[in-house]
């Protein structure tokens, strides 16, 4: 079962741990999912806010 994290710093404490982000778009939301080698993490956040979050990460980014 995926994990959904609540706060922007716990999200950009696991970006360095993850293997692949997928960004899934709907509607005026964002959803991020971050795939690690134990568990995936989801992140909901506003459209805008997808290149912030993830600019530091060397994971491969996906855009469904």
């Amino acid at each position: 079962m995926p994990r959904e994290i609540m706060s922007k710093e716990e999200f950009q404490k696991l970006l360095p741990s993850a293997i692949e982000i997928r960004v899934l778009k709907n509607g005026d939301s964002t959803k991020i999912k971050l795939r690690t080698t134990d568990q995936l993490y989801t992140y909901k956040v506003k459209e805008g806010d997808v290149e912030a979050l993830t600019k530091g990460s060397k994971a491969p980014l996906v855009e469904l």
